[in-house]
C-alpha cells in the first residue's frame, strides 16, 4: 500500500487549471460580454463622479446577477429551448412579444451606444472621425457573423478583454486610501439624489442586462448541440453550468470593481468628477501605462465591443426566431436561417443609425445602461416564474434560494428605478 502511494503520479496543477478553463463556455463568454463598452463607461463615470462610495455595488450585485444567469442557464439545459421559446409554449402571445419588445428596445439602443463608444475610442487614437469608424465596425461584425461565426469572433477577440485587468494594476499604482476602499466595499451607502440613483440603476442595468438572459439560455442550448452532448447526465451538466456561470459573473464583477476603484483613485481624487469623452475615461490608466493609457483603453473597448455587439444582436435574433418558431442559430448558414440573420442585420443597422443622431458617446453609453436597468425587472419576473414551474422544469425547478435572489433582484431594480424617477 505504501509503495502504491509513493508510485502514484503527482497531480499537475497547471493541467488542472487548464482543464478548469477548458470546461468553461457560455457563462464565461456571457461574463466577458457583460463588461461591454456601456459597462466600462458606466463604471468609469461612477468612479469619477462618486469616488469610492459605489464600490459596495460590485459585491452586492454579484449574487443577484449570478442567480438570474444561473436560472437562465438551467432553463436552457432542462428544456432544450431558449427563453423566448419557453415563453411561446407557456404564456399568451402578448406576454411573449411584450418580453421581446423590451429586449429589442434595450438591445438596439445598447448596440448603438457600444458602436459609438468603440468608434470614439478609435478616433482618440487615430484622429479619424468616429463617424467613419462606426460603419466600419458594423460592417466588420456583420461580415464575420454572416460568413464566419461568433465562435471565430470570440476566439479572436476574447484575449483583448484581458486588457481590462490593466485597471487592477492601475488601481494599486494609484495608491488609493485602502481604509476608505475597504469601508466603501463592505458598508453600503446611498445618496438620495437623482444623479446617484440614476448611476445605481445604470450599474444594475449594465450588470443584470435583459440581453444576457436570452443569450445565456439560447447559447447553452446551442453549445450543447454543437458539442453533441444532449445525451448524458443532466445533473452533471447543471453542475458544470453552475461553475461556468459563477466564474463568468465573478470575472465580470472583479473588472467592474477595479474600474470603479481606479477611476475613483485617479480622476475623482484629482477633482475630475465628470467624464464626457473617451480620452477623459482613458486617463484613469495613466498611472500604469503613461502615454499608452489611450492605447490600452482603446484595445479594451474594441475587444469588449467585438464580443458584446454580436451578443446583443444575436440575443435579439434568438428571441424573435424562437418567438416565430424559425430556424436560427449562430452556427447556421444565413441561407438556412434568413429570418434569424435579418434580425441581426436590422438591429445592428438601426443601432448604427442612432450614432448619427448626435448623442454624446459617453452619455449614450451611460444612459443605455440606465435603460437596461429600467427594462430588466419584468423579464426577471418571467425568468423566476418559468424556472420555478414544475411543468416546465420538472424536478429541477429553481431552489428556494435561487427564487429568493431572483425576486430580490426584481424588487431592488424596480425600487431603484422608481427612486430615480421620483428624484428626477
Amino acid at each position: 500500500m505504501l509503495l502504491q502511494t509513493r508510485n502514484k503520479p503527482a497531480r499537475d496543477p497547471a493541467r488542472g487549471v487548464y482543464r478548469f478553463f477548458a470546461n468553461l463556455g457560455p457563462g464565461l463568454i456571457t461574463g466577458a460580454a457583460d463588461d461591454d463598452p456601456s459597462g466600462i463607461s458606466t463604471y468609469a463615470v461612477t468612479g469619477a463622479a462618486y469616488g469610492y462610495l459605489p464600490l459596495w455595488t460590485a459585491l452586492f450585485s454579484f449574487p443577484l446577477m449570478a442567480a438570474v444567469q444561473l436560472m437562465c442557464a438551467r432553463l436552457g439545459l432542462v428544456t432544450g429551448r431558449g427563453l423566448a421559446g419557453v415563453l411561446r409554449r407557456s404564456y399568451p402571445r402578448w406576454v411573449l412579444w411584450g418580453a421581446c419588445l423590451l429586449l429589442l428596445v434595450a438591445n438596439v439602443f445598447n448596440i448603438g451606444a457600444d458602436l459609438g463608444g468603440m468608434a470614439e475610442a478609435t478616433e482618440m487614437m487615430t484622429g479619424v472621425s468616429s463617424l467613419y469608424w462606426t460603419p466600419v465596425y458594423t460592417l466588420l461584425m456583420l461580415a464575420l457573423l454572416f460568413w464566419s461565426s461568433y465562435r471565430v469572433i470570440a476566439r479572436s477577440f476574447k484575449w483583448l478583454t484581458l486588457v481590462l485587468f490593466a485597471y487592477v494594476v492601475a488601481a494599486f499604482l494609484a495608491r488609493p486610501d485602502w481604509h476608505a476602499v475597504v469601508q466603501a466595499t463592505v458598508v453600503p451607502r446611498i445618496e438620495w439624489s437623482s444623479g446617484f440613483l440614476a448611476t445605481l440603476v445604470g450599474i444594475l442595468g449594465t450588470t443584470i442586462s435583459p440581453y444576457l438572459f436570452f443569450w445565456q439560455a439560447s447559447h447553452e442550448v446551442e453549445h450543447e448541440r454543437g458539442q453533441g452532448r444532449r445525451q448524458g447526465a443532466l445533473d452533471a451538466k447543471l453542475q458544470a453550468a453552475r461553475t461556468d456561470v459563477l466564474t463568468g459573473m465573478l470575472f465580470s464583477n472583479v473588472v467592474m470593481y477595479f474600474i470603479i476603484l481606479t477611476t475613483a483613485a485617479t480622476l475623482h481624487a484629482h477633482g475630475h468628477h465628470a467624464i464626457t469623452t473617451a480620452r477623459e475615461a482613458a486617463e484613469a490608466l495613466r498611472p500604469l501605462a503613461g502615454h499608452g493609457a489611450y492605447l490600452l483603453f482603446t484595445l479594451g473597448l474594441i475587444g469588449t465591443g467585438m464580443l458584446a455587439v454580436p451578443v446583443l444582436a444575436g440575443s435579439a435574433a434568438y428571441a424573435v426566431a424562437e418567438a416565430q418558431a424559425w430556424r436560427g442559430a449562430l452556427d447556421d448558414h444565413p441561407r438556412l436561417a434568413p429570418g434569424f440573420y435579418a434580425v441581426i442585420a436590422v438591429a445592428m443597422l438601426i443601432g448604427l443609425a442612432l450614432d448619427y443622431v448626435g448623442f454624446n458617446a459617453v452619455q449614450m453609453l451611460f444612459w443605455s445602461a440606465v435603460l437596461n436597468g429600467v427594462l430588466a425587472p419584468p423579464l426577471i419576473v418571467l425568468v423566476v416564474l418559468l424556472t420555478s414551474h414544475p411543468a416546465i422544469m420538472g424536478t429541477r425547478a429553481s431552489s428556494p434560494l435561487l427564487r429568493a435572489c431572483g425576486w430580490a433582484t426584481a424588487v431592488i431594480m424596480t425600487a431603484a428605478g422608481i427612486g430615480m424617477c421620483v428624484t428626477l
